[in-house]
């Protein structure tokens, strides 16, 4: 006899186990089920651990410039093996924390395969052992994985995905890191800091292609000064890998195409929803381009089926699944929430410098038709910032001329990420100039550079 829930999630990711503690919240019968380990690629091998290597090397970065800071630090080196445990730590601590807050709040997890055999039912498959769901709502939130080169499939010894780049089992001496998006420049960042020779490849015109054009340009110039080599507006034409290394032919700007010795290699071109074998072509679900196609309430076109996270679709971000999993159970449950808008989501990158945005970007607002008032404030004019020995990097501000609606905000430098929040509180409140110019800023911040780019918008910044 089938197991019965108001609730069936597949997928325990940041969309899944936040949308099953909002179910328990609710009221909600709920059942999550989970292949792999609880928390899903996000907690257990992407957004967590990853932080926890950057960290790392961050602090490795500081100990061989400690003689900036008047200290002395001798012969700093690492143990990469401690290196990659700590990560792996910090990952099992977190997974022990989501096992945690689903036996607090009574969700059942089943360990398995989940395959959706009808409308309202599921099937958990692990090994030869079987059980049978049934429950009026499906929420699918079973994540994506990463995009091979089709003509090279990773090999997890010297061609990597972010998976293997994650427990090196050696250090990579001469790095090649396919794709300038977030995922590229931060392995890029971390194991140049580290030692590696790197070199990262772009398709596009410049890295970082989906953040403000001034904010690549920085980085560009920001990541050369590190030593990192960065070619865009080049393509891979072929990889060959051996026991001892990776043959890449790259094709330059000029066209010329050139065979060139690395040691390993990291594809970060993109992922692939995970939406094969779990029932959506018997059921109908309509699909874009793999990912499943949702309503602002995480609605596929069939009754009772829900997807969200990045299964459904850019941008691939922890926060929007899990805030797309509160909307849906919320509707679920009868409370009519605001439907989910991409509109206001931010964007982070955790490399050295780092950098932050939300909202649209300057060329972006004017192929819009804003008439703008735009806004940048150099780190160099905070004091924080000097003191910290962190004077490399600017906030940008984009604001609509006409209303003073805040359209977008770039940042790049230290602990921008953490920054950014600022601004996303701000538009989701639909604040203008005017509040934020006559808003306190405590000192010494760096917070203070969100508030004087906002003045420089209007030609009222104080420290430059």
């Amino acid at each position: 006899m089938a197991d019965t829930f108001n609730l069936v999630i597949l997928g325990s990711g940041p969309g899944g186990y936040v949308a099953a503690i909002r179910a328990a919240q609710l009221g909600l019968k709920t059942a999550i089920i989970e292949r792999e380990r609880l928390g899903g690629i996000c907690l257990n091998w992407g957004c967590i651990p990853t932080k926890a290597l950057l960290r790392t090397s961050e602090i490795y970065h500081y100990m061989q410039h400690a003689a900036d800071y008047g200290l002395s630090a001798d012969n700093v080196g690492f143990d990469l093996t401690k290196v990659v445990e700590r990560s792996r730590k910090v990952a099992g601590q977190l997974n022990m924390g989501v096992k945690g807050l689903m036996k607090k709040n009574k969700v059942t997890v089943f360990e398995g395969t989940g395959t959706i055999t009808a409308a309202g039912k599921v099937t958990v498959t692990q090994g030869d052992k079987t059980s049978d769901l049934e429950a009026k709502h499906i929420i699918i939130a079973t994540g994506a994985r990463a995009r091979d080169l089709p003509f090279a499939k990773a090999d997890g010894a010297r061609i990597l995905t972010y998976r293997h780049a994650m427990v090196p089992t050696e250090m990579p001496t001469k790095l090649l890191v396919i794709g300038s998006g977030a995922i590229g420049v931060e392995f890029a960042s971390f194991y140049n800091d580290m030692g590696a020779d790197v070199t990262i490849v772009e398709m596009l015109p410049r890295i970082l292609p989906v953040e403000d054009e001034e904010v690549s340009a920085f980085m560009d110039k920001a990541l050369t000064k590190q030593g990192i080599t960065l070619r865009t507006a080049t393509g891979l034409e072929a990889l060959d890998a051996t026991a001892k290394g990776v043959t890449a032919k790259i094709k330059g700007k000029d066209g010329k195409v050139t065979s060139e010795e690395f040691s390993h290699v990291i594809v970060a071109i993109g992922i692939v929803p995970n939406t094969e074998n779990i029932g959506l072509e018997a059921l109908g679900i309509e699909t874009e381009r793999g990912h499943i196609k949702v309503d602002g309430y995480a609605r596929t076109n069939v009754g009772g089926i829900y997807a969200i996270g990045d299964v459904t679709g850019a941008p691939w971000l922890a926060h929007k699944a899990s805030h797309e999993g509160v909307v849906c159970v919320e509707a679920i449950a009868g409370l009519n929430p605001h439907p989910f808008e991409k509109w206001n989501i931010p964007g982070c990158t955790y490399s050295r410098p780092q950098v932050a945005s939300v909202g649209m970007t300057e060329a972006k607002a004017k192929e819009a038709g804003h008439e703008l008032k735009v806004g940048k404030f150099p780190f160099i004019g905070n004091g924080k910032a000097i003191a910290l020995g962190e004077a490399e990097g600017f906030v940008k501000t984009v604001f609509d001329a006409k209303t003073g609606e805040l359209l977008g905000a770039h940042m790049v430098g230290a602990e921008v990420t953490e920054l950014i929040q600022g601004y996303v509180i701000a538009r989701q409140l639909e604040t203008t100039e005017a509040e934020l110019m006559e808003t306190i800023f405590a000192h010494p911040t760096l917070s203070e550079m969100m508030h004087e780019s906002v003045l420089g918008a209007y030609g009222r910044a104080i420290h430059i």
